[in-house]
């Protein structure tokens, strides 16, 4: 008979050598672990290169589609329509360029025609200095000095102040547009390198029957522009294809402050049906909202205009007239076209 003792130290063997092996499996199982974990990190670069995620775990472009300015089809009964209405006046010259930015549906007569810009050359002016703010090549608090060389009459106040007087380039752009200021459009023409460097930065925007000759108010007709020009350089800014989204807010802001509303803003209300008091308060009831830049020079008028419809379309479009010195046909003409361009697009 074996002893007390024996027996207890039997029995604490017997329980201890289960406890013992199940440690042993939890250490090795450990470190099979970390040589596994250690291995897979190892190959883990080699694997992404190697295998292609999925197509629907690729990063989604989160940019909003802006359109472009690519003429795709042509609405051909629109353009019949606005070549009709031209030929009431055959002695009248006219261009019309209009263009739906979402999908490049387009009308058009005599779109590369140059005609006289008169204050329409401001909008691819207002373009390029957005540019040189952009590029850190001046700065919206920047003080221009009113000289001689710049004071243009017509249209505008500042023409009208002290020689020496100071504006700054947001209130020189701002008053080139809300109420056509001459002097501040060629303080900016002379701020931004003159007329010549304008003009080379108009053609490689692709605006090629753009021309500045001469400072503001060119009353001879000699600064030039063309329907389809005009509507690219608006077009440019709203497809994000040139400027910041701070300066692209910013000219659309500025279009916006024009006070000109009786050629493109009233004939589009005409041509969606009409309605009762202010223009464009009447065309907002109508949902359109209108940003355009007007031009009057009496031998020449000219409106240009961002358009946006009730369904989120977006129209760039643009007509110009030449025609005998302060002619009503004239602006009746622009009035027209822009009927018959928001009745068949709305």
């Amino acid at each position: 008979m074996r002893p007390v003792a024996q027996r207890s130290q039997s029995k604490a063997k017997g329980w201890q050598q289960p406890v013992l092996l199940l440690l042993r499996l939890l250490i090795v199982g450990a470190a099979l672990g970390v040589i596994t974990g250690t291995v897979l990190k190892w190959l883990a670069p080699q694997l992404n290169t190697d295998i292609p995620l999925p197509a629907a775990e690729e990063p989604e472009n989160r940019s909003p589609e802006l359109g472009s300015f690519t003429p795709k089809q042509e609405n051909q009964a629109l353009s019949r329509r606005l070549a009709d209405i031209a030929s009431t006046q055959k002695d009248l010259k006219v261009g019309a360029f209009v263009l739906v930015l979402d999908n490049g549906t387009y009308a058009e007569l005599h779109p590369d025609r140059p005609l006289s810009a008169a204050s329409a050359i401001k909008t691819p002016i207002l373009l390029v200095a957005l540019e040189a703010l952009d590029q850190a090549k001046l700065t919206l608090d920047e003080a221009l000095s009113l000289n001689k060389t710049v004071v243009g009459g017509g249209a505008g106040w500042m023409g009208g102040q002290p020689l020496g007087s100071q504006f700054s380039v947001l209130e020189v752009a701002t008053e080139m547009i809300r109420v056509s200021d001459n002097t501040a459009t060629n303080l900016l023409i002379q701020r931004l390198g003159g007329k010549q460097a304008l003009n080379s930065r108009f053609l490689e925007l692709g605006l090629e029957g753009t021309v500045i000759n001469n400072w503001l108010p060119d009353l001879k007709g000699t600064n030039t522009t063309t329907p389809r020009d005009q509507a690219r350089a608006i077009a440019l800014v709203e497809t994000g294809q040139a400027l910041s989204v701070r300066s692209r807010d910013l000219f659309r802001q500025t279009l916006g402050t024009s006070r000109t509303d009786t050629l493109i803003p009233r004939g589009w209300l005409r041509g969606v049906g009409g309605g009762a008091g202010e223009v464009n308060a009447a065309l907002l009831q109508k949902g359109v909202r209108a940003y355009n830049k007007t031009g009057d020079i009496g031998i020449a008028y000219v409106d240009s205009a961002l358009l946006e419809l009730p369904d989120g379309r977006r129209v760039v479009a643009s007509y110009m007239v030449e025609g005998p010195f302060n002619d009503p046909r004239s602006t009746n003409m622009i009035r027209a076209l822009a009927a018959a361009s928001a009745a068949a697009l709305k």
